[in-house]
């Protein structure tokens, strides 16, 4: 029997609503074949927006794996490199420590396309946790 594992990647999302109003997506992708993990973010005005520019940034995340990987290791040589590549797809690095728990994860094969079909659980996690979140936000 062969040895052959089902590595895939996985991207923890999470959502919050900032201080002017913005939705800040933060992602925590961790990828696979390398056993790295890269945390970015992005800011939309709407969740609608903040939907679709998720789709395109685990997309850009999937098809640039290799590529990441590179300067992520490599990044102490140009550090302004990796600023660089991620800002390609509108994102910015996460230089926050903690993740939040309540978070939204889906997993890939690594440099698959990713298919809506998988989002639409991401979407409703999200969404629930925007509606609880403004509930607990409020009591602080």
């Amino acid at each position: 029997m062969q040895g052959k594992t089902n590595h895939r990647n996985e991207y923890q999302c999470t959502i919050e609503v900032n201080q002017t109003g913005k939705y800040c997506v933060r992602i925590r992708a961790s990828f696979a074949r390398k056993a790295w993990v890269l945390p970015v973010y992005f800011l939309a005005s709407t969740f609608d927006r903040a939907m679709r520019k998720l789709e395109q940034v685990l997309q850009f995340l999937q098809q640039k794996e290799e590529r990441l990987w590179f300067w992520g290791v490599e990044y102490s040589d140009d550090p302004n490199f990796s600023e660089e590549l991620v800002r390609e797809a509108g994102l910015r690095l996460d230089r926050r420590i903690e993740f939040p728990r309540r978070s939204a994860n889906v997993a890939l094969s690594p440099e698959k396309p990713v298919p809506a079909v998988l989002l639409a659980p991401v979407r409703r996690g999200l969404a629930h946790s925007i509606d609880s979140g403004r509930v607990s936000a409020a009591g602080n």
